[in-house]
């Protein structure tokens, strides 16, 4: 199973953190379509924030697990449009979640 965690500010609710372990064991390796669609919107999002927003992100990704934490931004606009981006991630993984929940699960915790 994958088990997504995103860590959230108390006070602002700002992704502050967040997690991607396991596999789906969905199918096969190379014909696991859970594990691909998790792993290209988790590894698509980081991207498309150092292209977007302008910053490269504090990334851990090994076998089966990609973590960050993510920094707040001196640039408000850039940190607005990080923001959305993991927002966008969050949605996007929880409706893969609501799909295949046998094989993925996404959780919140407030910091």
């Amino acid at each position: 199973m994958i088990s997504v965690t995103f860590v959230r500010n108390g006070s602002d609710k700002r992704i502050v953190s967040f997690a991607v372990i396991g596999h789906a064991k969905y199918a096969k390796p190379g014909k696991d379509i859970v594990c691909a669609g998790v792993s290209t919107v988790s590894i698509g999002t980081v991207n498309a924030i150092e292209t977007l927003a302008g910053v490269e992100l504090p990334v851990t990704m090994k076998n089966g697990w990609l973590s960050s934490d993510i920094p707040i931004l001196p640039d408000a606009d850039a940190d607005g449009r990080m923001q959305l981006l993991l927002e966008s991630m969050a949605v996007m993984l929880e409706t893969i979640a609501k799909s295949y929940g046998k094989h993925v699960v996404v959780h919140e915790q407030l910091r």
